[in-house]
């Protein structure tokens, strides 16, 4: 009966342990794996993010605009997430005049699609193939061109690995688009080292070009530093700390060291830098931003819900080099079905 249980759990790929260098390099790998665990490693994020308390929390360059915004948003059903949205805008720079967006979200899937009144479209679609296993694809199309992107992220207990496609092309005969391979590893419980490569080649008659960059975060109990080093020598570091449960700061210091090569060593080496501060207030029904940089530009941003389901957005920014400011003014309407209910489950961990 034993012989017979032992037969059934027999593995096809026995026979790769079943000599004395599978078998010590088996052991190796479980003892490695045991002092791994010990250390308590968490994952440290990705590298596109490496610099996200600062850039995406504290700072404003993802939610300034300029002019007059309205946006009304229709929500359907919380799980599945099932909303869509209508978009106007007026006197804005880089905003059409109308958007219309619809989106999905399960536990593994998520679905997006945006489509303007000039007929560019983008969509997004994002499979979670495993818990650990992630792809998302966005599509771009406008009159006369287009972008495909892909990008596969794989996401360990202790690291992040990614590969990103950009336009992948390979019927004229040979590899071209652009190509990026990122991996962020905690080396400690507080520190993290990265390295990023890109390959692109924009036509088979050019050559193609490499870059690599190196990138390191270290989180401490209340703050967070990061720093990352192209290979054409753009320095850009960061700093995140958390002053009090409602007050954020954060600084950012890009370097960019040209002239280095070619006809720019006989002309001399050039720096140009650019420093910025911000700050974050979160108050119990508004979030205030601001923040200050070297080249004389101030910028705020004030989000207020007003009701529960309205809030109002101010965005203003002032550059005293160029004599220049921006003013904007949204609106934010959700109006949810009558016959919507809240989820009573666990909320759907969608993957964005």
């Amino acid at each position: 009966m034993s012989a017979a249980i032992a037969l059934e759990k027999a593995s096809p790929l026995d026979f790769l342990l079943a000599n004395p260098i599978g078998a010590a390099l088996a052991d190796t790998y479980l003892a490695f794996s045991e002092r791994r665990a010990a250390l308590g490693l968490s994952n440290p994020g990705t590298v596109d993010n490496i610099a996200r308390e600062v850039q995406r929390d504290v700072f404003l360059n993802n939610y300034t605009f300029s002019g007059l915004r309205a946006d009304l948003t229709k929500p359907f059903s919380m799980a599945p997430l099932f909303q869509v949205s209508h978009a106007f805008s007026m006197g804005s720079q880089g905003l059409p005049p109308y958007a219309f967006a619809a989106l999905y979200g399960t536990n593994n899937v998520f679905m997006q699609g945006n489509v303007d009144n000039e007929g560019q479209l983008s969509s997004r679609f994002n499979v979670r193939l495993s818990p650990s296993l992630v792809t998302k694809s966005n599509i771009q199309l406008a009159p006369g061109q287009g972008v495909f992107q892909n990008e596969t992220e794989y996401v360990g207990a202790d690291f992040t690995a990614q590969l990103k496609l950009v336009n992948p092309s390979a019927i004229d005969g040979g590899l071209t688009g652009i190509y990026i391979g990122s991996y962020l590893q905690s080396v400690t419980p507080s520190l993290a080292l990265g390295m990023e490569a890109i390959w692109q080649r924009q036509a088979l008659n050019q050559g193609p070009e490499t870059a690599v960059s190196y990138c390191a975060k270290y989180k401490g109990s209340d703050w967070v530093a990061s720093a990352q080093l192209a290979a054409g020598g753009a320095l850009s570091t960061s700093y995140w700390r958390k002053l009090t449960d409602k007050v954020e700061v954060g600084a950012d210091l890009n370097l960019q060291f040209a002239g280095l090569s070619g006809a720019g060593m006989m002309e001399g080496a050039r720096k140009e830098g650019v420093a910025t501060v911000g700050a974050k207030y979160d108050f119990r029904m508004s979030v205030f931003r601001a923040q200050v940089d070297s080249t004389g530009k101030l910028s705020c941003l004030l989000e207020k819900r007003v009701a529960p389901m309205v809030s109002l957005t101010f965005a203003s920014e002032m550059d005293h080099v160029k004599q220049s400011a921006k003013i904007g003014l949204a609106v934010s309407i959700e109006a949810p079905s009558e016959d919507m209910q809240e989820p009573t489950g666990p909320t759907p961990q969608i993957p964005f």
